[in-house]
C-alpha cells in the first residue's frame, strides 16, 4: 500500500523494532560489535561505520526524499563538507550567491586550499548561470530558497544544465525538507539538510543528513563518510527520528503562520522589504509553488537601517533572537552577524544581505499573538532619521 507522507512519518520500515515489538527505534551503544567468523564478518563491526540506531535515521531519510540511500553526519555542515570531498583537485563548482554563510566558508576557505575553483552566481538566472560554466565544472550547488534571501531556483532547469555537462546537481534542502520538496524527483543527484533544523524541530540537537539518487554518488557518499567519520552519534540520531514524527504538523502550523507574518510585514509602514516566495509580490512565487508544496516557514525583512533593527530587537518579545531555524519556537536572527557573520562584509552588500536585514523562523506559537508583538515592537521602533547641521535627531517612524 502507499501512503501520503503524513503516514510515512509515522509509519515505514522502522515503525516496530522486530526484536522486541517497540515502537520506539532502539538505541545502540556499542561501538564494536562481536565477530562470529573469522572470514565473513557482519554487517555491523565498529560505530563509525554502521551503527543500528544510526542506520534507521539514515533509511528513513532516504524513503522520505525518494532516494537509494541516506547518510547521518554530526552537523549539517559535516553533511556538506563531505558532499565536497567528492570533488578533486583542478575541478570547479557552482554556487548559489546567497548561500549560507558556513558553505560560502566552507568553499572560499578551505576548498580553495586544495585546488578546487569555485562560483558564486545568482541561480535564479539561467542563462547567467550556462555562462559561468567552466569546462571542469562538476557540481552545481542550490540553495532553495536561498538563506537568507529567499531567492527560489528553478531545481529541474539546473538540474538539466548539469546533466548536458556531465556534472552533478546537490540541492540544500533545510528550509523545505522533504514534506515540502523534493529535489531528487526533479532531477537533483545529491539532497542535503541541516536536520538540525525543520527535521528535528526542537533546538536540542545537531545533525546532519545526505541522500544520494543512485548508487553511484551513494557508494562515492558512503566511502567518504566511513574515511572522513563525522557521523552522527546514536542519542542525535534518535532525537532527529522523533522529531521526523511530528514534522508534517509542525510545519503545516508554522507555514500557515509565516504566510500571515508575511503579509501583515508587506503592508507594515516601517518595513522596506518582505522575502518571503509565498508572497505574490516575490519574483519566484510561481516557480515556487510549481515545484513544492508551499513557500515554507521561514522569511526575513528589512527595516530602514541597522538602528531600527537593533529598536525592533529589542522590544519584541516573543521570538528568541539566536542562531538557527526551524524549531518548535520562533527564532528570529542577524544574518549580518549570526548565518552569515563568515562573509565579509563587501560580499554581503553585493548579495543585498544589509545590517538591516532579519530573518524569521516561524515556531508554533499562536498567530495573532506573533503578529501583536511585531506590531507593538515596530510601531516602536525608533530610528536615526535625520542629521542636520552635524546634530543627529531621533524619532519614531511613524
Amino acid at each position: 500500500m502507499s501512503y501520503s507522507f503524513q503516514t510515512k512519518l509515522l509509519h515505514n520500515r522502522h515503525k516496530v523494532d522486530s526484536q522486541t515489538g517497540a515502537v520506539s527505534v532502539p538505541i545502540q551503544h556499542a561501538s564494536t560489535f562481536h565477530q562470529f567468523d573469522v572470514d565473513q564478518f557482519g554487517k555491523y563491526d565498529y560505530g563509525r561505520s554502521a551503527n543500528p540506531t544510526r542506520e534507521a535515521l539514515e533509511d528513513t531519510i532516504a524513503h522520505l526524499e525518494e532516494g537509494t540511500r541516506g547518510f547521518a553526519f554530526s552537523s549539517g555542515m559535516a553533511a556538506i563538507s563531505t558532499a565536497f570531498l567528492l570533488l578533486s583537485q583542478g575541478d570547479h563548482v557552482l554556487i548559489s550567491e546567497d548561500v549560507y554563510g558556513g558553505t560560502y566558508r566552507m568553499v572560499s576557505e578551505v576548498l580553495s586550499r586544495y585546488g578546487i575553483q569555485y562560483t558564486f552566481v545568482d541561480m535564479t538566472n539561467l542563462d547567467l548561470v550556462e555562462s559561468e560554466i567552466q569546462p571542469n565544472t562538476k557540481v552545481l550547488y542550490v540553495e532553495t530558497p536561498s538563506n537568507p534571501l529567499l531567492k527560489v531556483t528553478d531545481i529541474e532547469a539546473v538540474a538539466k544544465l548539469a546533466k548536458s555537462i556531465g556534472a552533478w546537481t546537490f540541492v540544500d534542502n533545510t528550509f523545505l525538507t522533504p514534506a515540502l520538496q523534493k529535489p531528487l524527483l526533479l532531477g537533483a543527484d545529491l539532497v542535503l539538510h541541516s536536520a538540525t533544523k525543520f527535521l528535528s524541530g526542537h533546538s536540542d540537537v545537531v545533525a546532519g543528513l545526505a541522500v544520494a539518487k543512485d548508487e553511484e554518488i551513494a557508494n562515492k557518499l558512503g566511502f567518504l563518510q566511513n574515511s572522513f567519520g563525522a557521523v552522527l552519534g546514536v542519542q542525535d540520531a534518535w532525537l532527529v527520528l522523533r522529531g521526523l514524527k511530528t514534522l508534517h504538523v509542525r510545519l503545516e502550523q508554522s507555514v500557515k503562520t509565516a504566510t500571515k507574518i508575511a503579509s501583515f510585514l508587506e503592508k507594515h509602514p516601517q518595513v522596506k522589504k518582505v522575502y518571503y516566495p509565498g508572497l505574490v509580490s516575490h519574483e519566484g512565487c510561481n516557480l515556487q509553488h510549481r515545484q513544492a508544496k508551499s513557500a515554507g516557514a521561514v522569511l526575513s525583512f528589512e527595516l530602514e537601517n541597522e538602528e531600527a533593527l537593533r529598536s525592533f530587537v529589542s522590544k519584541v518579545q516573543i521570538p528568541v533572537f539566536a542562531v538557527s531555524l526551524g524549531a518548535v519556537e520562533s527564532i528570529l536572527s542577524f544574518p549580518a552577524k549570526m548565518s552569515h557573520a563568515a562573509m565579509p562584509e563587501n560580499e554581503r552588500a553585493k548579495r543585498g544581505i544589509s545590517n538591516a536585514l532579519l530573518r524569521l523562523s516561524v515556531g508554533l506559537e499562536n498567530e495573532q499573538d506573533l503578529i501583536d508583538d511585531f506590531e507593538r515592537a515596530l510601531d516602536d521602533t525608533t530610528v536615526i532619521s535625520a542629521n542636520v547641521n552635524g546634530r543627529v535627531y531621533h524619532g519614531n517612524l511613524r
